[in-house]
């Protein structure tokens, strides 16, 4: 009897991915290996569930990646380090943790010496990107095999193969489809397709339960979370879920993001991320005490480029490590205690403390003393700054032109 050849399937349960796991062994005669690379948006109970789900499928085996730690170190730090906003907005949740998820499945495919490699996405969005360049990238020789979006595949389809093979499971369409992650929540559907709508209350996840407000202050050492509430956290993804917790309760971090889409179509999705949006807030306001004018100006630079390459898929170019080694670089004095007050849907900067704040010197107050220089000095300097914008003027004046 022939040899089965090996299949690794990037598996999360939902439909399009059950069908898969299905389909692969059924119709194509694999042998059907799943694997979800969790990096923090599951609980161990959902991950029971889904390995349990695979199993009824028929998968051979099933494994569960958590690559939570290696996510941080290898794209929220930067993310932070960055304050990276697609668009000044979205904290690009989904986006990052697809290409680490990428990542973990095409490596534990070569490990276990995988023929094919198996992934749900349609051809209608971002993430068969993210996933085929990265199994390109990192193992060009195994097969990329993707039935959903190969074959055109209507839900209806998927729905009664899983039935004809005996597979009966709830797959009614739910409302907004959701994925939920450590470095945010996204929410899509129904409103979001819509241009001039937005969503209601009940479609986020976390729901509003406090209605006063909080005082909050968050830690960061060389531009890393380290404390929430003078509470140390040796492990930084604890005190982002921490921040998230506190900042959920409120509704904050909750928006809608209008972007291009790596194939070239816009495209809108909801979100909620209280953790990310109140660690970047704080840590930018950080920043502006201190970091210098031309560190600030330099690093939003590198930190818009570096979301954009990481949303589109980009994060093998070996440009990225550049990048990440500046913003590392320009986090050495980013160390502090930031003070937010938390209310329901907003949140306000209330001040920081750091040994490295440029603003407590003995050079001078703004707009009241100073102490560095005499009126003198400043009519000199003035003088000297003006140079070429009067030499400018001259020349224009000389030309006839003013």
């Amino acid at each position: 009897m022939e040899k089965k050849k090996k299949v690794v399937l990037a598996f999360s349960g939902g439909l399009d991915t059950s069908f898969a796991a299905k389909y692969l062994s059924e119709d194509l005669g694999y042998e059907v290996h799943t694997a979800i690379a969790n990096t923090g948006g599951f609980t161990p109970e959902e991950l029971k569930a889904i390995e349990e789900k695979a199993l009824r499928l028929g998968a051979a085996s099933h494994a569960s990646l958590d690559i939570t730690g290696e996510y941080y170190d290898k794209s929220i730090k930067y993310m932070i380090a960055g304050n990276v906003l697609r668009n000044g907005t979205y904290p690009i949740s989904v986006s990052s943790e697809r290409i680490f998820q990428a990542i973990a499945i095409i490596e534990y495919a070569k490990k276990i010496g995988a023929d094919a490699v198996a992934h749900g996405s349609t051809g209608a969005g971002n993430d068969q990107v993210r996933f085929d360049l990265t199994f390109q990238i990192l193992a060009p020789e195994i097969e990329i095999i993707t039935p959903t979006r190969d074959m055109t595949l209507t839900r209806e389809y998927e729905i009664d193969y899983l039935k004809k093979h005996g597979i009966e499971a709830d797959f009614k369409k739910m409302e907004y489809s959701i994925n939920k992650g450590l470095w945010g929540t996204s929410i899509g559907g129904k409103e979001t397709l819509h241009s001039e709508q937005t969503l209601p209350e009940s479609a986020y996840p976390s729901q509003v339960t406090e209605h006063g407000e909080e005082k909050m202050t968050i830690g960061f050492e060389k531009g890393e979370i380290v404390s929430v509430n003078g509470k140390r956290y040796d492990n930084k993804v604890d005190a982002i879920r921490e921040v998230e917790r506190l900042g959920s309760r409120y509704g904050i971090g909750r928006d809608m993001h209008i972007g291009d889409t790596i194939i070239g179509i816009k495209g809108r999705v909801g979100f909620e991320a209280a953790g990310p949006i109140l660690i970047i807030a704080a840590h930018k306001m950080l920043e502006k005490h201190t970091l210098t004018k031309w560190q600030q100006y330099w690093k939003d630079q590198i930190g818009t480029w570096y979301g954009m390459f990481l949303h589109e898929s980009q994060y093998l170019e070996p440009v990225m490590r550049d990048m990440e080694a500046f913003l590392e670089s320009s986090q050495a004095n980013v160390t502090g205690t930031v003070e937010v007050t938390l209310r329901p849907y907003s949140y306000t900067l209330v001040g920081v403390d750091s040994p490295f704040d440029l603003m407590k010197t003995d050079f001078g107050e703004y707009g009241e003393v100073n102490k560095a220089w005499s009126a003198d000095d400043v009519k000199g300097f003035t003088k000297i700054l003006g140079n070429q914008m009067k030499i400018y003027h001259n020349v224009q004046k000389r030309n006839g032109k003013e």
